[in-house]
């Protein structure tokens, strides 16, 4: 009887408490959380969200805009206000922003591109067109899709570990767009796409921006949602004084906030816990200042905790147990939008297929293999969990570029070319879907041209076809266009000498494993040279010819490269093999005889810290067959990496001082990047160069030739601006150069 009795008061005493507890939440108020936009002054939402945490305070809503819904986003998606610290302070905010595509996801020719022009302008219906944004945002939406995985399934945000909705502008209408259902990247993407910063985000039929354009706050949404009680972090600026309107984005910005700031000032009323971080001083792109911005939204949550401690409940914050996936299994592909390419192409492109496991990091360096191609303006993905582990169906819209003619320019200054502005057109689908036409016209001190043209079938064997023309004066070793007896008899040792080539190239090229590259074609080369030192029968108004000579070659060329950044490398490969055999030759040259020439550079970059890096390179070449053609012979000498011909630079001597038929050069460099982007450049090469030193065993000798320099380089959005000064101690003497911008 006893038993029952004790069994019955204790069943009775759990239904009690059952009740107690249900009732006690069925009290706890409904407590919302607003982020407000502000760029890299959302950052500060990251420390409040540590404070809030820390408190154990337990959030039913977020609402968000911009770089609220970011931040919002992956909040809401089960990260803490600590795990997102810790991903945005790996995050390198200038290649998120700047759409910067890895070098090695681009192809040969891309790589050029990108590494010589300054400035890329759409030209259609001859007008130039400016872009719609400065990014496309790509990076930022691969790097939001890998970190909101374990939630791709979920399409309904209030079906969130925590629900959340963010706020979008419709661009053709000026009215508020609320986003809470879709693809959660997508929707984030359209409500951080600023103005032109990042391109507009297109979702059904919509056309999407920055929700701050129309509300910043979205306090009101979020109360609509049920919620009691509201937790806002604003970051947004007040109005500048006059002393602060010195630009005219000042002035824009400032006439976008008049209606921000008028609306929050019923806002912040409606706010119950309201965090205003210390942000004066710092601007929407601010993200350098990333670590003081978040300790600023730290500083503000805590002089707001005794409000938070207050809204503390007996139901904690729900954990959200996932971890980041390596690896993943595509079961399909769905590719939308495609018209001028094929699926078959974006696949190859991205590097997938049906029911293979591939890395995330390999997914990503597809998704930038498509994107450095330049031939879509935006490529958004969604993943769908499959009912098997780590496997999912992938669909993606593309939106293909419309523009396929575009204008490019650059600026150049150095000690051979002198200065130089480079204007380019380049058109693609000129008669194929798959080929591009590029043409360079240099104006300057020493007008030049480079045309390519390039029917790209990438793995498969391409068709191209380059013509260019090179001319320049210079001081050149008088052993380059002089035999021994011609040199003693006039007694010159450097001659003033003015040089045009003139080369055009028919070849066919495929690609091994994208970095290496393997071309086999003909060459016909015009080669001029003339001097006013040496003049003919005393006539001074006539030039001396050395060279006037028509030649005829073909050449097979071996290419892998790896590097990182072509002017400052810190990892990776380089080798570039080339041999050509020279047929035919015009009458000027009226000795001539069948030879070839080979060559080979290899370079190794590596870092040992995160600001030191070091490359080696070797380089070599030699002639085979007749040696009496001098002119195409080896010379060594200056700086720079887009020299024609056999000339190879050499620093601690001036350009094309040291020449023979063969040479060997050994080089190495320490580059140390002291701030960013700013470069100390320590470096010494040494060589052998002459007549047939491969075959009189100088080549393995302690060098003849040494050279050591030092040089500051700023790398800019123009290409590197270079002082270099070097010292030769054979010569007893220094060599400065000087260089600006890409070299082309």
């Amino acid at each position: 009887m006893n038993k029952k009795l004790i069994i019955l008061t204790l069943f009775f005493f759990a239904i009690y408490s059952a009740k107690a507890q249900k009732s006690k939440q069925e009290t706890q108020p409904k407590i919302g959380l607003v982020l407000s936009g502000g760029g890299a002054k959302g950052l500060a939402h990251i420390g409040a969200l540590k404070i809030i945490d820390s408190l154990g305070v337990k959030v039913d809503y977020v609402a968000g805009t911009s770089m609220g819904a970011i931040i919002g986003s992956l909040y809401s998606a089960g990260y803490s206000g600590n795990q997102i610290d810790s991903i945005f302070r790996k995050v390198d905010f200038d290649k998120i922003i700047n759409d910067d595509t890895p070098r090695a996801a681009k192809v040969f020719y891309e790589r050029s591109n990108s590494e010589k022009y300054a400035i890329t302008l759409p030209y259609n219906n001859f007008k130039i067109k400016l872009p719609s944004a400065l990014s496309r945002g790509q990076n930022t939406f691969g790097l939001l899709s890998r970190l909101t995985l374990h939630v791709c399934d979920v399409d309904e945000f209030n079906k969130l570990p925590i629900p959340f909705f963010c706020i979008a502008t419709n661009v053709e209408t000026g009215k508020a767009v609320v986003l809470e259902k879709g693809s959660l990247t997508q929707s984030v993407m359209a409500s951080a796409a600023l103005p032109t910063l990042f391109q507009p985000v297109t979702i059904g039929n919509k056309v999407l921006i920055d929700g701050g354009v129309v509300n910043n706050y979205p306090i009101d949404e979020l109360r609509a949602k049920g919620m009691d009680v509201i937790i806002g972090v604003d970051v947004q600026d007040g109005l500048l004084k006059r002393d602060a309107l010195v630009s005219a984005p000042d002035v824009l910005l400032q006439i976008n906030n008049f209606r921000s700031i008028k609306a929050m000032e019923s806002k912040v009323k409606k706010t119950n816990v309201y965090i205003k971080p210390d942000i004066v001083g710092y601007s929407v792109v601010s993200f350098d200042e990333g670590s003081n911005i978040i300790k600023q939204g730290e500083r503000a949550a805590r002089l707001k905790i005794n409000d938070l401690k207050n809204l503390v409940g007996s139901a904690p914050k729900p954990k959200v147990i996932f971890k980041p996936q390596d690896s993943i299994i595509i079961n399909s592909s769905k590719i939308r939008g495609i018209t001028n390419y094929t699926r078959s192409y974006v696949l190859g492109k991205l590097k997938i297929k049906s029911n293979e496991k591939i890395s995330y990091e390999n997914f990503t360096k597809g998704v930038n293999n498509l994107i450095a191609t330049n031939n879509f303006d935006s490529f958004q993905y969604q993943f769908i969990k499959t009912q098997k582990e780590d496997e999912y169906n992938l669909i993606a819209d593309v939106r293909e570029t419309k523009t396929n003619t575009f204008i490019k320019a650059s600026i150049h200054y150095d000690d051979l070319y002198k200065s130089a502005v480079l204007v380019n057109l380049t058109k693609k689908r000129l008669l194929f879907d798959n080929d591009v036409a590029s043409l360079d016209f240099i104006l300057g001190d020493n007008v030049r041209y480079n045309f390519e043209y390039l029917i790209d079938k990438g793995f498969y064997w391409s068709i191209g076809f380059k013509s260019r023309f090179n001319t320049f004066n210079k001081n050149i070793s008088a052993q380059l266009l002089l035999n021994d007896d011609e040199i003693e008899g006039t007694g010159l040792n450097k001659i003033d000498a003015d040089v045009q080539d003139q080369t055009n190239q028919l070849y066919v090229q495929t690609l091994i494993k994208k970095d290496f590259a393997l071309s086999l074609g003909g060459e016909h080369k015009r080669l001029e040279l003339k001097s006013e030192t040496i003049t003919i029968n005393n006539d001074e108004t006539e030039d001396f010819v050395f060279e006037k000579t028509d030649y005829f070659s073909i050449f097979a060329q071996l290419k892998l490269d790896t590097y990182d950044n072509k002017y400052f490398p810190t990892k990776g490969v380089y080798f570039n093999g080339d041999v050509h055999t020279y047929l035919f030759a015009s009458a000027f040259n009226d000795d001539f005889e069948n030879f070839s020439i080979a060559k080979a550079d290899l370079g190794y970059a590596f870092s040992i810290s995160n600001k030191i890096a070091l490359n080696f390179e070797t380089n070599g070449g030699f002639k085979m067959g007749d040696k009496s053609t001098q002119t195409l012979d080896f010379a060594l000498g200056g700086y720079g990496n887009n020299l024609i011909n056999n000339f190879t630079p050499f620093i601690g001597y001036d350009f094309l001082s040291l020449t023979g038929n063969s040479f060997v050069k050994a080089s190495v460099k320490a580059d140390y990047e002291i701030l960013k982007n700013n470069h100390i450049i320590l470096e010494a090469n040494w060589a052998n160069v002459g007549e047939d030193i491969f075959e009189n065993g100088e080549w393995f000798t302690l060098p003849d030739y040494r050279g050591y320099g030092l040089g500051y380089a700023l790398d800019t959005f123009v290409g590197p601006i270079e002082v270099k000064y070097s010292y030769s101690p054979e010569e007893g003497q220094s060599v400065w150069f000087f260089n600006l911008g890409f070299w082309f």
